[in-house]
């Protein structure tokens, strides 16, 4: 039986093109491997590092809560002590964040709400403010760079007249006001 499978005849030139061109690839091949090994290992001590830190906030509340449950009855000292101690706590929580870049959103209280960073999960009636002005900021939101990975949750002014700007007073009503623009 006749073999039948063709033969390719290619020129010398082609033949060393086509082996350098591999010996490239495998070149390339060998460094994208070394880089993926440097990367995992670098995620890997990264992860550890974030482990660790975060250990330390979990021993710091668990000093808290074995004192508290040792003595049932704490001294009015560490009473006293207490929101000091669980603000220390939460800065290192923070700053554990923040040294990944994730960043608690800056919102305050009495100025117009930034809806690409916080959500309206609440209105109130208030007079005494413009409409959509937050009164609340309930949960805090974060940002990681510039992604808004948890919106502020705030709860924001509903005034009876909404954003209605009423004139009550009679000497204001000039001709130029009352006609309609052309």
């Amino acid at each position: 039986m006749p073999d039948s499978s063709p033969n390719y005849l290619i020129s010398l030139e082609l033949r060393e093109l086509l082996v350098q061109k591999l010996g490239v690839l495998q070149k390339d091949n060998v460094i994208l491997q070394q880089s993926l090994r440097e990367q995992q290992t670098q995620t890997t001590a990264q992860t550890e590092d974030l482990f660790l830190e975060l250990l330390e906030v979990a021993d710091a509340l668990e000093a808290l809560l074995d004192y508290l449950e040792n003595n049932p009855s704490p001294s009015p000292e560490f009473i006293e002590r207490l929101p000091r101690s669980i603000g220390a706590v939460n800065r290192k929580f923070l700053s554990v964040l923040g040294k990944r870049q994730l960043l608690p959103i800056e919102l305050q209280e009495g100025t117009e709400p930034d809806f690409n960073l916080c959500r309206v999960i609440d209105r109130e009636e208030r007079t005494d403010i413009p409409d959509q002005t937050i009164t609340k900021i309930v949960r805090r939101g974060f940002q990681w760079g510039e992604k808004v990975l948890r919106p502020a949750e705030v709860i924001t002014a509903k005034s009876d007249n909404g954003d209605v700007t009423t004139i009550s007073t009679p000497e204001l009503l000039t001709p130029e006001l009352l006609t309609p623009d052309s």
